[in-house]
């Protein structure tokens, strides 16, 4: 029989994507055919899979773990908000519809069709599926039809650990309540609790494990101390976090746009060691800085609106005048064309706005969804790749010089003609060394540092397996997930 575990948490961000991606890697070094899974995820950083669709990042991220390439079935429910009441879902990959909450909630049970559909096939290609949970099981108001969480641990009859975030505080009290508000056939699916993020001496806390092992029934598996710079990929919250720079770095400033989408795409400047970069929020201006970038969003004309309303077009203007670069990602090329037009309200109600006017394009967003991993070489000769997940088609006299020439044999994206201004519909773009390169010295670094962002994120994936393997019960978790143990060298 294939093994299985579900992974779900006591709160939203208390470890479980980390979690999942460290059991995915342990189990690897282990020689195990190992898959992930999320049943539903609700989030604005994606990823195109290998068969063309598009699934959350951090399963992307979970995929790499396990040494495969990311798949549609992985994720089969990715809801995309849109504004404060919609959603885009996207079911196996592909877009189905814009939905508000009251509509999707009637869908439900087509999406579990779905979502058990992928676990199968997922469970008969792997020997073992880990399983990442959404939020918390114990949101009351959310138990009628969950896919998510128990809902579909009963449907799949897949065993559940549950993870906490100690660092928060309060972290029996999660624990506990979490477990009390469960129905009793979900209580005995429970096979056992992760702590995580603890910093101190685990000796203080053993009076505290002893107890919850007493009252509840389970076994704690283990307590995963707190891992300073880990960078893996956010799921939804900006990461914010700085590691020490050079004296005089690049200073490199990001609006961060209500509905930004993809923001995973600035982890590589945020960790270079000579590059400061600041996500700016409602209510400040714009700082001076050597490039601003426009991210991604998914409902771009709002977000433009919202951009203007802050007073960040002027400050734009006077960082242009002054000298400095200005690129555009995706929603963010779209905002720097003439116009932007939706006839089917795809992403809000239907109509047209002008755009920042500072390259010659215009976009029209369709229905069919590009969703496409790219690799080809920038102007300069330097290799790039990335991937593009739009529904905009923009045309006009600004993309006969383009961003990047791509290996498929199309161009991407747009150059101004004094090179100040930079577009491209590439997530991902600063991922490859030699773009990264390419693109600081453009932005006004003269000798930046080679950077390897995919080769750090792998070392991070190597110390979370290690991590498992230090402070977990490893017996315990091959029991629970269905396989056998390691063979002896």
């Amino acid at each position: 029989m294939t093994g299985m575990l579900m992974v779900q948490g006591t709160t939203s961000d208390a470890g479980k994507s980390t979690l999942v991606a460290a059991l995915c890697r342990w189990a690897k070094r282990q020689g195990v055919n190992v898959a992930p899974f999320k049943p539903q995820n609700m989030a604005l950083n994606s990823a195109v899979t290998e068969d063309g669709g598009e699934i959350g990042r951090a399963q992307a991220v979970q995929a790499q773990a396990c040494g495969l390439p990311p798949h549609s079935d992985m994720n089969p429910v990715l809801l995309k908000p849109s504004s404060d009441m919609g959603a885009q879902v996207i079911i196996q990959g592909r877009v189905l519809n814009q939905q508000d909450a009251v509509s999707y909630h009637a869908y439900k049970p087509k999406a579990m069709q779905a979502v058990l559909e992928s676990f199968q096939r997922l469970r008969q290609q792997h020997a073992l599926v880990l399983v990442e949970g959404a939020g918390s099981p114990a949101e009351i108001n959310l138990r009628d039809g969950d896919i998510a969480n128990m809902g579909f641990a009963e449907a799949a009859d897949c065993p559940v650990i549950v993870i906490a975030d100690i660092d928060r505080g309060g972290v029996f009290a999660h624990l506990v309540g979490t477990l009390a508000l469960l129905s009793p056939s979900e209580q005995a699916r429970v096979k056992g609790f992760v702590i995580n993020r603890f910093r101190g001496d685990i000796a203080l806390l053993q009076p505290g494990l002893d107890w919850l092992e007493e009252r509840t029934g389970k076994p704690v598996l283990g307590v995963l101390p707190y891992l300073h710079d880990l960078h893996l990929e956010a799921e939804d919250a900006i990461d914010n976090r700085q590691p020490t720079k050079t004296s005089q770095p690049l200073n490199v400033v990001v609006p961060v746009l209500p509905r930004i989408s993809n923001h995973t795409d600035f982890d590589p400047l945020r960790l270079h060691p000579q590059v400061n970069l600041r996500f700016i929020g409602a209510g400040e201006r714009l700082p001076a800085a050597d490039l601003i970038i426009l991210p991604g969003s998914k409902n771009v004309r709002a977000d433009l609106a919202h951009l203007r309303q802050q007073g960040w077009a002027d400050d734009i203007q006077r960082h242009l005048r002054y000298g400095g670069k200005l690129l555009g990602i995706c929603g963010g090329l779209q905002m720097l064309g003439q116009r932007i037009d939706d006839p089917d309200g795809l992403e809000d109600q239907p109509g047209s706005c002008a755009g920042l006017g500072w390259l010659a394009l215009t976009t029209e967003l369709k229905a069919h969804k590009q969703l496409h991993q790219v690799s080809g070489h920038l102007a300069d000769g330097s290799a790039v790749s990335g991937y593009e997940i739009h529904a905009g088609i923009s045309q006009g006299s600004a993309l006969a010089s383009p961003f990047a020439v791509l290996s498929d044999g199309r161009t991407d994206g747009a150059r101004s003609d004094d090179g100040q201004i930079l577009a491209t519909y590439l997530h991902g773009c600063f991922e490859q060394p030699s773009a990264l390169t390419s693109l600081l010295n453009w932005a006004g670094l003269a000798q930046p540092a080679a950077f390897d962002y995919h080769a750090l994120r792998e070392a991070d994936l190597e110390r979370l397996a290690d991590l498992v393997e230090q402070h977990l019960d490893q017996a315990t978790l091959r029991s629970i997930c269905g396989i056998e143990a390691k063979p002896h060298a």
